[in-house]
C-alpha cells in the first residue's frame, strides 16, 4: 500500500539539486503522491479497499520521494502510526542511498520487532556515468555503503533499477546484475524505462537522443538481468507502471510484459 507523509527530497529542495531526477515525476509512479491525510487515515481507507478484493495482509510502503529525509522525530512519529494496524505485517521505506544515516537504520531496525522491514534504496545503474546522466547525485558506491550498513542492522534490502536508460544496454544491465549479487541484495524493483511528461527526460527523447525499449525486448532484457540474480533475491517488481495521461513511452501493456518475464523465468526454472 503506497503511503505518501508529505516529504521532498534533496535532489528537489536545492540541498544536491532543484531539478530531481531526470526521469522522475512522482505523481506518475506512486498512486499516493499529493495525498495529505494523515499516515493512519491513508492506511485504514487503502486497507478498507483492498479488503473488499479479499487481501487481508497488507506492507505499508512509503514511497513518493525520499522518505527518510525527515529529523528522527517526525520519522518515529510517521512510521509509528503503522504499529496498531496488526494487519500491516510489512513495513517498507523508499529512499536514496545519500540518505540513510545510521541514526534512522537504528530507528528503522527497531521495528523489527514488530513487522518485517525493508529500507528500498534507488539504485538505477551501476554505472556512475549514467547516473551523472540522469541527475541522480549519488553514486554506485553510495548505494553500496548503504547497503551494507543496512545489512548490518539487519534490515532487508530492496534495490530499484530501471532498464532501457540511455546509452545502456543488456551487458550494462548485466553490470548492475551482478553488481547487486555482489552485495548479497534481498530484494529487486525491476522498472522499464519510461518517458514522463513535464520530466528533463522527454526533452531528450523528443530530441532523438535515445530511444525506448520495447516490450518484446524489454522482457528478454528483464529475464537475463533476473537470472543472474542470487536465487534468494526477491522479485518486488518486474514491470512499471505509469497512468496513461502522464506517459509518453513506450506505450505497452505492462501487465502482458510482466506475465510474460514471470511465464519465461518459471519455464527456465529461475
Amino acid at each position: 500500500m503506497s503511503l505518501d507523509p508529505g516529504f521532498s527530497c534533496p535532489n528537489r529542495d536545492g540541498t544536491l539539486g532543484k531539478r530531481g531526477c531526470a526521469f522522475c515525476d512522482p505523481a506518475s509512479f506512486s498512486p499516493a503522491a499529493g495525498d495529505r491525510r494523515p499516515i493512519a487515515v491513508q492506511l485504514a481507507s487503502g486497507m478498507e479497499k483492498l479488503r473488499s478484493r479479499g487481501i487481508r495482509k497488507f506492507a505499508a510502503y512509503f514511497q513518493p520521494h525520499t522518505n527518510t529525509y525527515a529529523p528522527l522525530d517526525i520519522l518515529q512519529g510517521v512510521w509509528g502510526q503503522v504499529l496498531p494496524f496488526p494487519d500491516v505485517v510489512a513495513l517498507c521505506v523508499g529512499t536514496r542511498p545519500d540518505c540513510a544515516p545510521e541514526p534512522v537504520l537504528d530507528l528503522l531496525a527497531a521495528y523489527q520487532a514488530e513487522r518485517e522491514v525493508w529500507i528500498e534504496l534507488g539504485l538505477q545503474s551501476s554505472l556512475d556515468d549514467t547516473l551523472r546522466l540522469l541527475n541522480r547525485r549519488h553514486t554506485a558506491a553510495d548505494f553500496a555503503d548503504a547497503a551494507r550498513r543496512a545489512r548490518a542492522h539487519d534490515l532487508l534490502v530492496c534495490a530499484h533499477v530501471i532498464l532501457g536508460l540511455p546509452g545502456e544496454d543488456a551487458g550494462d544491465e548485466a553490470r548492475t546484475a551482478d553488481f547487486l549479487s555482489e552485495l548479497r541484495i534481498d530484494g529487486v524493483k525491476l522498472h522499464h524505462l519510461a518517458v514522463v511528461k513535464g520530466t528533463p527526460l522527454e526533452a531528450a527523447w523528443r530530441a532523438g537522443e535515445f530511444r525506448v525499449v520495447e516490450e518484446a525486448e524489454y522482457v528478454d532484457r528483464a529475464v537475463d538481468f533476473v537470472e543472474r540474480l542470487p536465487p534468494h533475491t526477491v522479485l518486488h517488481r518486474v514491470a512499471g507502471d505509469t497512468p496513461p495521461d502522464r506517459l509518453l513511452a513506450p506505450r505497452y501493456n505492462k501487465g502482458r510484459a510482466a506475465a510474460a518475464i514471470w511465464g519465461r523465468l518459471r519455464s527456465s526454472g529461475g
